[in-house]
This record gives structure tokens, C-alpha cells and sequence, in this order.
């Protein structure tokens, strides 16, 4: 990855949040927040990079089901593992990503695809706003950061961008980071998984011939739109992010003072 002197094949949108301007004009500490996909699909060759990050921590936001059809985390060392899930059975998205991103069988999902997976993807990061599974899971991912046993510091889901994607946006707001420069983090997933993403087309496209690319492209990708969408929630329920951090997480002033101490220079 340009800029950070390490990449994952195996997790290519794999990146340290480190560099980033917080508050104070202080930026986030290099090699402590590292967000990447589920970590699965590493390749040998990757294994020491990993070591050389060196996570005292890994944190898996998927629910237990998802862990179950997936490829099991390839991970070095003992890092202390915890999974939050941040899962809502009743949004048939999630079960609908790990569909595409595993080749499985699309075909029990007509009916999202018809309803339009974009407003699908939509209503999830409203979701991660009010669901009650998403704030305990964001609340707890946020604490376990401030704590500097845990760091380094290893968060994924399964794609790496969409749990993944709104917890980094929570964190590096709390730690004063502009939206600009959130947004931005968020949108480079894109380019980062370019060429996976085209991959998991095609294979889908030999099963399917018949697939609809529309349908399946808005589960691969992040769009402004989504993440707007939460940022929207945000205003409409708590009125501010700092509102949201304080009343919707139970983010303490005291936790939000520790977040900094740890993971700004």
C-alpha cells in the first residue's frame, strides 16, 4: 500500500490509520489502528508482515454465522481475539456478502436484488446508528481501543469495509480527525479492491450466468451515499456526533480522553 510500506495480498484493503491528522493538530500514532477484511484469505507470505504489526489485539466485528462459513482468521502470534458482533438477522445484507464474497449460491437472494441492494446498504449503516447490537458492539470496540493493552490494535468484519468502515469513522472522530480526511479513508476501499472485486464478478458471472452485476456490485463497494446515510442518522437521532458518541455509545468523557492519550502523538 502506497504511503504505509506493508501490504496484505491476501487483504488488500488492508490499512494503518496511522499518519492522520486528530485534534490538536496531532496525528493518530503509526501502527496502532489497523483496519482489513476478515483475514481468512492471507497468503503465506503475508503471515510475517502480520507478525511484524505485531497485534496485541484482533477484534472481529461478524456475527457467529458468518464466522462459520468463512475460512478461519490466519493469524501469528497470541493476540488476544474478541468478537463483537455487529450482526442483524433481519437485514438479509450481511448473510448477502458473505454469499458473494465466499461464491456461494446467490439465488435465495432474488428478492433483495429486486428491492435494490443499494437502498439495502443504506438502511444497514442506518443500522449501525440505532441497531442495538451495532452501538454495544461500536461502544465496546471503542473501550477496548482506549486501553493500551490492546494495542496494537486488528479490526475487520467480513469485506472489510462496511462495520469496519463506521467503526474507523467512530474512532477517528473521536480522536479529531476531520470529516474530509474520514471520507476519504472510507472511499479507498475502492481502488484498493479494484481488481478483487472484479474477480468475484467474474467467478459469480461463470456460476450465473444469468447474474445481474447491478444487483451485486453496491454489496462490493462503499458509496458516499452510504456512508451519508449514517452521518444523516446521526443528525436525525442524536442531533451531533458528539451527542451520538455520548448518548448512543455511553462514550465517557473519560474514555474519549484515553482514546487520545493512546493513539495520538
Amino acid at each position: 500500500m502506497a504511503g504505509q510500506g506493508w501490504e496484505l495480498v491476501g487483504a488488500p484493503n488492508a490499512r494503518d490509520l496511522g499518519g492522520l491528522v486528530g485534534a490538536d493538530g496531532r496525528r493518530v500514532r503509526v501502527g496502532q489502528l489497523v483496519r482489513t477484511p476478515a483475514l481468512g484469505r492471507l497468503t503465506d507470505e503475508d503471515l510475517p508482515v502480520l507478525a511484524k504489526l505485531g497485534p496485541a489485539c484482533v477484534l472481529d466485528l461478524r456475527g457467529s454465522s458468518e464466522i462459520a462459513v468463512a475460512p478461519a482468521d490466519r493469524l501469528v502470534g497470541e493476540p488476544r481475539v474478541v468478537h463483537l458482533p455487529v450482526h442483524d438477522p433481519e437485514h438479509p445484507v450481511f448473510t448477502y456478502v458473505s454469499a458473494v464474497l465466499l461464491g456461494h449460491d446467490l439465488d435465495a437472494y432474488a428478492e433483495l436484488a429486486r428491492q435494490g441492494t443499494a437502498g439495502a446498504m443504506a438502511a444497514i449503516y442506518r443500522w449501525f446508528v440505532t441497531g442495538e447490537s451495532a452501538r454495544t458492539g461500536f461502544a465496546e470496540a471503542l473501550r477496548l481501543a482506549a486501553q493500551p493493552e490492546n494495542l496494537p490494535l486488528v479490526y475487520h468484519c467480513s469485506a472489510g469495509k462496511d462495520r469496519t468502515g463506521w467503526l474507523t469513522v467512530v474512532l477517528l472522530t473521536t480522536l479529531g480527525v476531520d470529516e474530509v480526511a474520514i471520507r476519504s479513508d472510507y472511499l479507498r476501499n475502492n481502488a484498493l479492491t479494484d481488481s478483487l472485486r472484479a474477480v468475484i464478478v467474474e467467478a459469480l458471472r461463470r456460476r450465473q450466468p444469468d447474474l445481474d452485476v447491478e444487483a451485486v456490485l453496491p454489496v462490493l463497494e462503499v458509496r458516499a451515499e452510504y456512508l451519508d446515510a449514517a452521518y444523516d442518522e446521526v443528525r436525525r437521532v442524536h442531533g451531533s456526533f458528539d451527542a451520538y458518541l455520548r448518548d448512543g455509545l455511553g462514550i465517557t468523557e473519560e474514555t474519549r480522553t484515553a482514546l487520545r492519550a493512546q493513539l495520538l502523538e
